[in-house]
This record gives C-alpha cells, sequence and structure tokens, in this order.
C-alpha cells in the first residue's frame, strides 16, 4: 500500500468515518482521531479487537510514519473517526450500523465528515432488496450530504451477488480489480470472489473498482505478533 498520487490532495481537513470492527490508535494515525464510538463494547477510547477496521483505516488514512512512508494511504492527512458495529469475530447487526449511520448524521458537522466507509455487507433477500431498512439508511445519509462509499461483498462472482447495502443506486459500491488470481485468506483459497451486478432490480454494480488483493496496512500489533502491519485481501480492502 502506498499512496500513488501526486496531485498534492492528502485528505487534510475532510472528516472520514469508517463503519468495522473499531480502530486501533496506531502509530499512523497519530494525532488524526478525531472521535470515536463504541456501539458493541460501549467503551471510550478507540480499540479494535479484531483489526479488520484498523487495516481498512490505514488503507484510507495511514501515515505511512511507522513504515517510513512505505505503507502510505491514500489520504495520509485525513481527519478520521471510527465507529465500532462490529464484533472481535466481525460480526455485527443492521440495528448496529444503522446506529452507527445515525451517529454520523448527526455528529457531521461537528467534526467535519463528508465520507463515510462501509466495508461490511450482508447478502440482501429479494423481496426486500431496495427496501431494506439498510438499504434507506445509507441512502439517507445520503441525502445529508454525505459521499457513502460501499464494498460490493466477497461472494462473486455469479450475478445478483453485490451485498447489501452496495446494492444501493445511491451510493458508490466498490468491487475488487484483481480477484481473478487465486489468494489464500485464512487458509481458504479466494477467486472470482468480487460481488458482481446487475442487482435484482437490473442496477449496474459495482460503480467502480479497486485493487484489494494482498493489501498491506496498519493491524493491531497483539493480533500479528507484535508487528505494526497485516496482509489482507477482499473487497473490504478495495472500498478505502
Amino acid at each position: 500500500m502506498k499512496n500513488s498520487d501526486d496531485s498534492g490532495y492528502t485528505g487534510k481537513h475532510v472528516g472520514v468515518c469508517v463503519l468495522d470492527t473499531g480502530i486501533f490508535p496506531h502509530i499512523d494515525f497519530t494525532g488524526r482521531i478525531l472521535a470515536f464510538q463504541d456501539f458493541i463494547g460501549h467503551r471510550i477510547r478507540p480499540y479494535d479487537d479484531n483489526s479488520h477496521g484498523t487495516h481498512v483505516m490505514g488503507v484510507l488514512g495511514g501515515s505511512g510514519k511507522r513504515s517510513g512512508g512505505r505503507y502510505e494511504g491514500v489520504a495520509p492527512g485525513a481527519s478520521l473517526i471510527g465507529i465500532k458495529v462490529l464484533d472481535r469475530e466481525g460480526n455485527g447487526s443492521v440495528t448496529d450500523l444503522l446506529r452507527g449511520l445515525s451517529w454520523i448524521r448527526k455528529q457531521k458537522e461537528r467534526y467535519g465528515i463528508r465520507i463515510v466507509n462501509i466495508s461490511v455487507g450482508s447478502v440482501p433477500r429479494r423481496e426486500t432488496a431496495e427496501t431494506s431498512a439498510l438499504v434507506r439508511g445509507v441512502e439517507a445519509a445520503w441525502a445529508d450530504g454525505l459521499v457513502v462509499i460501499v464494498a460490493a461483498g466477497n461472494e462473486g462472482p455469479e450475478a445478483r451477488s453485490v451485498t447489501t447495502p452496495g446494492i444501493s443506486r445511491k451510493v458508490i459500491t466498490v468491487g475488487c480489480s484483481d480477484d481473478q488470481q487465486s489468494v489464500r485468506v485464512g487458509g481458504i483459497s479466494m477467486v472470482d470472489y468480487s460481488g458482481r451486478g446487475p442487482t435484482v432490480s437490473c442496477i449496474c454494480k459495482p460503480d467502480v473498482v479497486a485493487p484489494g488483493a494482498a493489501v498491506v496496512s496498519c493491524c493491531v500489533p497483539s493480533v500479528r505478533k507484535n508487528h505494526y502491519y497485516g496482509i489482507k485481501s477482499g473487497t473490504s480492502m478495495a472500498t478505502p
């Protein structure tokens, strides 16, 4: 992971929220964690008992300080807001995700929030696809002026395999561009995993694709035996 953008845009003064497993106060986030909200353990200080959220946040906004600039995120100057809506196993409920979205909408002016990253999703049921509470939740955030970026999910490669809320026609849904190579994740070989459209409502998705295989980013040291970076793959990594 290295930011190759020479445009000079670093995300400075832009608040970015990640709804995930939390955020570990990694050295690459020093001075930029503006807020942390925990809907699982109701703790006050930032933490991540899974490391998924920290990895996503690193891809998005890590400074690369610990690695001497080698592993720098795409927006290394962004202001970071971690919203914990998933537990240590990476599981969560629609209710908590909606609570997280509601909190963001209420606090967006206070923290200058402009972007919301959701690297989680669930397989939609045909009969409730676009009317589900989760889809309505992300679309309400979009209507409030927030840019909502959502993972296409790892249920591909069949058609109609984009997960909820990525099926929403209003949000930006991201697929993985390099998922045709075999990538081992947790001992399982993943090939062609990125969610594909069209959706049940015949909406073309994903809207954009980005690299997501074997991405190096920030991790919780205790998870990686005091290593400060780890490797993950999937549309979760492509989204930030």
